[in-house]
C-alpha cells in the first residue's frame, strides 16, 4: 500500500520539478562577442557563470580613491535601479565589489576579476580603480546609463578576468573655448563622457583672437574687454567684418578662477588632468584689444568676431613689459591648474610687425639673433625658462620648432607627423595630433548632409587609422611619443549640441588608438562593439553623429559597354544597405545591395542603411545622369594637377559628381592654368547643351571659372567656337557647387573641345585652383 501511494507522488514531484525547470531562466553563456568594452581591453578570460547585482550588493573600500571609483557605479544604480548600494570598509565573501590596493601595478593598470560570488578590483591608485569601474560599467547592460528607473532587467555581468593597461600615457581632447564660449556645466559633461573612454587629458584652449576666457585678477580688462566681441553670429565665419574698438561687444563669456578650480577638482575625481593653453605670441588679438601696449604698434583694436588672417597683431617681443605681463598671467594660471604641462600655443605668428618694430629689432641686435624666426625662438625659450622655474613643462604647437626648440619643450605636432618626427629625433617628447586624423572640426560625412565644419574630411574610420608612432621612427624616437590628442576647434561650432556631434563617436575611435595595443586594433571588431556605445550615448543624452551610417557611392565607367557600375557603401564592412530605383519606394522590402548596380541610362537611386528592417540615418539620393559624352575618350590639352586627379582619364565623363569636400577624389584640379579638354563622341551627334560642373571654395584657393568656351569639330582638326560664357570674378566666403550651362545652336559634331579659364590670378593670388567634376553634353 505504501509503495502504491509513493509512485503517483513521485511522478507528480518529477512533473512539477520538470515544469519548474522549464520555467526557470536559462543562464546565458557569454562569449567574447558579448564584451563590448571600448577601448579594447588587453587581456580577457571569460569563465562560466555570472555575477548579478541586486539591492544588497555592497562596495568594500579601504581608502578615498577606491571610494571615489565606487561612487561612480553607486550613482548609476541609484538612477537606473533605484538602489542605494552601500559602500563599506568590510569585505563580504559574497555579493561584494571589493577594491584592493596592489602597489606593484603600474599607475594606470588594473585587474578585474568577476565570479559568481564577488567582484575584485586591483590597482595601485585612483586611475586604475576608475578604469576598472569604467570597464565594469561597460560590462553591464547599456540601460545602466539610464537617468530613469529601468524595470524587468537583470543587472548581470559574465564571470571574467581582465588585465588592462594603456599603450600611451597621454590621451587627450582639446576644447576650443575662444571662438565660441562653452560654460563650466558643458565642460563637466565632457569630462564625464571622455572619462568613460579612459581618456586622461582635457586641454582647454582658453585664449585666442576671438576671446579671452580666463579671469586674470591683475589684468581685469582681459575679461572686461577681451572676453567679448560684436555679435555677428548671423554671418558666416569667413564673411564677418572687422570690428572697431568702439563697437558694442556683447557676444562671449569667460570662466572665473573659482569656476576653473572647480572644473580641475572635478576632473581629478574622474582621472583627468586639465591642461590650460595661453596662446603666445600670436592668436592674442583679444589681449591686445584689452591692452594695446602689448603689441608693436600699440594701436587700439576690436576683438575679432570671425576669421582673421594673416595674424599680425601679436605680442611685441622687444618690450620688457610683454614678458612682465605674460609672467604675471602665467603665475595666476599655474595657481589654478596643477597640471605638469602649460600649453603656450606658439603657432601661426605672422611676424610682419616684428620686422619693422624698433623694439623687436633692438632685441634681435642685443641678443645677437639672426632674424624674426630666431626672435620667436628667443620668445619661447624665455617663457619656457619661467615655466620651468615654477616646476612646470612647456608644450606648444609644432611651430615652436622654428628658429630652434626650447631645451625642455614638448611638441604637439598638428601639421601632420613631420614636426613630431623632427622633435623626437632631437630627443624631445611629442604629442601627435595631426590634422589628417585628429581635427574634429572637419566634416565626418558628405558636407551637404552635415552641419558646418572646417572644410576637411575626417570620417570615423579615418580616425581609427591613427597611430601616434610613425613606422620610420627608431625605437629611441618612438619612446618620446607620449600619445595623441583630438582637437575640436570651434570656429564653426557655436552650440554644445554641435560640439558633441563633432566629438562623438570619433573620440570613441581615437580613444582605442591611444589606449589599446596596436595588434588588438581591428576595424570590424571595433564596428561590432560600437552599437553598444551608441546605446549608451542615447541614454546619456549625448548628441552623437550618425554620419558613419550614411550611404555613399562610387562609380566605375565601362568604356567598352558605355555603362556605369554603381557601388553603394558606408563605413562598415558588414552593412544591410537596401536601395530603390527611380519611382520605387525605399522601405524594408527594398532590394538588398550585394553587388555593384550596372546602369546604362539615366537612373534615380535611393539607398539607406537598415538595422532590424528599420532605416538608420539619412537616405542617399542621387541621379546618375547619362549624357552623350559618358565613357567616351577624353584628351587633355592641359593636364590636371597630380594632387587632384579624380579617377583619371574618364573622370569628367563618368557621371560621378563631386561634393563640397574637395578632397573626395571626384574632382580634377588645375593650378594657375586653364583647363582644355577634347571629347570624342565617336560619331556625329546633335549638340544642344554643354554643362560644366565646378566648385568654389575661395578659402582654399578654389575659384569658379570666369570664361568658358566650347568648340566643335567634325574631324578633330578644324574647330570652331560654338558658344562662350563670361562671368566677372566675385568674392565668396562659403564653399559652393554650380553647374555652368551653355546652350548651343543645334548642330552635329563628333568632337567637342572645352576650355575653362579663371582670371583669379589677376587678383594676385599665389594659388588659383580650377576644379571640374563632369562635362555633360546633351
Amino acid at each position: 500500500m505504501k509503495n502504491k501511494l509513493y509512485r503517483p507522488f513521485l511522478a507528480t514531484a518529477i512533473y512539477l520539478l520538470t515544469l519548474t525547470a522549464c520555467q526557470e531562466k536559462t543562464p546565458k553563456i557569454y562569449t567574447e562577442a558579448d564584451i563590448n568594452i571600448i577601448p579594447k581591453i588587453e587581456k580577457v578570460q571569460i569563465n562560466p557563470g555570472v555575477f548579478e547585482f541586486n539591492k544588497n550588493t555592497t562596495f568594500a573600500v579601504s581608502n578615498d580613491e577606491q571610494k571615489n571609483a565606487a561612487t561612480l557605479l553607486q550613482d548609476k544604480f541609484k538612477l537606473a535601479a533605484n538602489w542605494d548600494l552601500a559602500i563599506t570598509d568590510a569585505s563580504e565573501k559574497s555579493n561584494t565589489v571589493s577594491f584592493k590596493e596592489d602597489i606593484n601595478l603600474a599607475e594606470e593598470t588594473y585587474k578585474l576579476t568577476v565570479t559568481d560570488a564577488q567582484i575584485t578590483i586591483e590597482a595601485s591608485g585612483n586611475s586604475g580603480y576608475l578604469y576598472a569601474v569604467q570597464s565594469l560599467r561597460q560590462l553591464l547592460p547599456t540601460a545602466i546609463e539610464s537617468k530613469n528607473v529601468v524595470s524587468d532587467i537583470s543587472w548581470e555581468i559574465p564571470n571574467i578576468e581582465i588585465e588592462d593597461s594603456p599603450r600611451f600615457q597621454y590621451r587627450g581632447l582639446m576644447l576650443d573655448l575662444s571662438r565660441h564660449f562653452f560654460d563650466a556645466a558643458y565642460i563637466k559633461e565632457t569630462i564625464d563622457a571622455i572619462s568613460m573612454l579612459k581618456m586622461n587629458v582635457l586641454h582647454l584652449h582658453l585664449v585666442d583672437d576671438q576671446g579671452w576666457r580666463i579671469e586674470i585678477k591683475k589684468y581685469p580688462k582681459l575679461t572686461e574687454v577681451g572676453a567679448w566681441h560684436v555679435d555677428q553670429e548671423d554671418i558666416p565665419w569667413n564673411s564677418r567684418t572687422k570690428n572697431s574698438p568702439d563697437d558694442e561687444a556683447s557676444y562671449g563669456g569667460f570662466l572665473t578662477q573659482e569656476e576653473l578650480k572647480d572644473i580641475v577638482a572635478y576632473a581629478q575625481l574622474k582621472g583627468i588632468d586639465v591642461i590650460p593653453e595661453i596662446e603666445m605670441p600670436a592668436h592674442v588679438s583679444s589681449a591686445i584689444a584689452a591692452y594695446p601696449e602689448l603689441s608693436c604698434l600699440a594701436e587700439p583694436i576690436g576683438v575679432p568676431s570671425g576669421a582673421l588672417w594673416p595674424i599680425t597683431d601679436i605680442y611685441c617681443a622687444g618690450k620688457e613689459h610683454t614678458f612682465e605681463f605674460l609672467e604675471d598671467v602665467l603665475t595666476e594660471v599655474m595657481d589654478i591648474f596643477p597640471s605638469k604641462y602649460i600649453h603656450i600655443g606658439g603657432d601661426e605668428a605672422t611676424k610682419t610687425n616684428w620686422k619693422t618694430c624698433p623694439h623687436c629689432q633692438k632685441r634681435i641686435k642685443d641678443e645677437d639673433l639672426e632674424g624674426v624666426e630666431e626672435l620667436q625662438s628667443y620668445f619661447i625659450k624665455r617663457i619656457e625658462k619661467f615655466i620651468n622655474s615654477k616646476g612646470k613643462k612647456l608644450v606648444g604647437w609644432d611651430e615652436i620648432l622654428e628658429g630652434g626648440l626650447a631645451p625642455d619643450a614638448t611638441v604637439m605636432s598638428w601639421r601632420g607627423f613631420k614636426g613630431g618626427l623632427e622633435a623626437a629625433a632631437q630627443g624631445h617628447d611629442v604629442i601627435m595630433t595631426p590634422v589628417s586624423h585628429s581635427y574634429f572640426d572637419y566634416y565626418q560625412g558628405p558636407p551637404e548632409q552635415e552641419p558646418a565644419g572646417g572644410g576637411g574630411f575626417t570620417p570615423l574610420n579615418k580616425v581609427y587609422e591613427f597611430d601616434p608612432v610613425v613606422e620610420t621612427m627608431t625605437e629611441a624616437e618612438a619612446k618620446h611619443v607620449l600619445g595623441g590628442q583630438a582637437n575640436l576647434w570651434a570656429e564653426f561650432v557655436p552650440t554644445t549640441s554641435h560640439s558633441q556631434y563633432m566629438i562623438f563617436p570619433r573620440l570613441t575611435a581615437l580613444a582605442e588608438t591611444v589606449w589599446s595595443s596596436k595588434n588588438l586594433r581591428d576595424w570590424d571588431d571595433f564596428s561590432r562593439r560600437l552599437p553598444a556605445a551608441f546605446e549608451r550615448y542615447e541614454y546619456l543624452g549625448i548628441n552623437y553623429s550618425k554620419s558613419s551610417f550614411i550611404v555613399t557611392s562610387k562609380m566605375e565607367t565601362s568604356v567598352e559597354n558605355k555603362t556605369v557600375s554603381l557601388v553603394l557603401q558606408n563605413e562598415y564592412t558588414v552593412s544591410d544597405i537596401r536601395y530603390a530605383l527611380n519611382d520605387e519606394p525605399l522601405n524594408s522590402g527594398s532590394k538588398h545591395y550585394t553587388e555593384p548596380i550596372i546602369l546604362s541610362k539615366t537612373t534615380a537611386v535611393k539607398a539607406g542603411l537598415f538595422k532590424d528592417d528599420v532605416l538608420v540615418g539619412n537616405v542617399f539620393k542621387d541621379t546618375v545622369k547619362f549624357h552623350n559624352a559618358v565613357a567616351h575618350k577624353t584628351t587633355y590639352q592641359t593636364e590636371y594637377h597630380k594632387r587632384y586627379q579624380g579617377v583619371g582619364a574618364y573622370n569628367l565623363v563618368n557621371t560621378l559628381r563631386g561634393t563640397k569636400n574637395f578632397r573626395d577624389g571626384r574632382w580634377q584640379g588645375w593650378l594657375n592654368s586653364a583647363a582644355q579638354i577634347t571629347i570624342d563622341l565617336e560619331k556625329e551627334t546633335p549638340i544642344n547643351k554643354v554643362t560644366i560642373g565646378s566648385m568654389e571654395n575661395q578659402k582654399n584657393g578654389i575659384y569658379y571659372p570666369t570664361l568658358i568656351q566650347v568648340f566643335t569639330s567634325k574631324d578633330g582638326e578644324t574647330f570652331k567656337e560654338t558658344v562662350a560664357f563670361k562671368r566677372p570674378y566675385a568674392d565668396s566666403s562659403e564653399p559652393e557647387l554650380k553647374d555652368f550651362i551653355l546652350e548651343c545652336k543645334a548642330e552635329s559634331a563628333r568632337f567637342v573641345k572645352v576650355k575653362v579659364s579663371t582670371s583669379k590670378n589677376e587678383q594676385n593670388a599665389n594659388e588659383g585652383w580650377l576644379f571640374i567634376d563632369e562635362i555633360l553634353i546633351d
